[in-house]
């Protein structure tokens, strides 16, 4: 297949706080250059300085780097400026299956600079040991039948715990979508694979951000916690930060999986 023929979407895992954001915007243009990268995803729903949430400031860093569309979480929802993030920029969207009513929306499509490809990014939540919003199973059929009017790439950040969630909603969506890319546990999985029906998938890309942390925060926090199981403030770590995400190559005719790879920068 030409180069012609397809798009290499990068895809940044979860971006935590400071360190994440300082992480991200320092390796983005050398991989969008190495990787000949059409377009790029980034998860900001940690990338607040607390971890939870993303401001104005925040994003328009992101995309000044180089970051096409932000997709959330369960966390997008406790920064209070949302209404005016939202309003003010539609490519930053949030888990689509939150009920009717809520500020913002849950996919974006944008046009490549060759005025005729078109990418839907669907971003779903999970409701395994999270919040009990709409189904993403039932949900993701409505959503992406609308989404096909305009395109055939369509890619899913799935944002859940449970890896068994996240590996039933990859098998659901397997052919009906480009590719189907887990968030929220911060862990970089090792199952990255092409489904039989040709959609990408991995259950967690992972983070970007301190490494040398608890899931992004500081490691005598999360001790803290688990020993005494007591409430304990959150700091977010800066300690060894690097990039986790996956680079995904897409067929622009069938809108079908070519390849995906995971890739972890120190």
């Amino acid at each position: 297949m030409s180069s012609t023929d397809k798009i290499t979407i990068l895809f940044i895992a979860d971006v935590v706080g400071q360190a994440g954001c300082e992480t991200l915007v320092k390796h983005l243009p050398e991989l969008r250059k190495s990787f000949a990268t059409d377009f790029v995803i980034a998860n900001g729903e940690n990338a607040n300085n607390n971890g939870r949430g993303i401001t104005q400031k925040i994003a328009k860093r992101f995309f000044e780097a180089g970051v096409d569309v932000i997709t959330g979480g369960n966390h997008t929802w406790e920064n209070r400026n949302n209404p005016e993030l939202f309003e003010a920029e539609d490519r930053v969207i949030r888990p689509a299956n939150y009920p009717d009513g809520n500020i913002g929306t849950g996919s974006y499509v944008a046009t490549l600079k060759d005025n005729a490809t078109k990418i839907a990014v669907l971003n779903l939540q999970g409701r395994t040991f999270l919040y009990p919003i709409l189904c993403p199973f039932r949900f993701s059929d409505e959503a992406i039948a609308q989404l096909k009017v305009q395109t055939d790439i369509i890619f899913v950040d799935f944002h859940a715990e449970a890896t068994a969630e996240k590996i039933a909603l990859g098998w659901y969506l397997d052919g009906k979508v480009s590719a189907v890319v887990g968030t929220h546990t911060h862990v970089q999985t090792a199952d990255e694979r092409i489904l039989p029906n040709g959609t990408a998938y991995i259950t967690d890309a992972g983070m970007t951000g301190a490494h040398h942390s608890v899931i992004g925060t500081k490691i005598e926090n999360a001790l803290y916690r688990f020993i005494y199981q007591t409430p304990c403030k959150f700091e977010i770590s800066s300690d060894d930060p690097r990039l986790s995400g996956v680079v995904v190559e897409i067929n622009k005719t069938t809108g079908k999986a070519e390849s995906i790879k995971r890739i972890h920068i120190t």
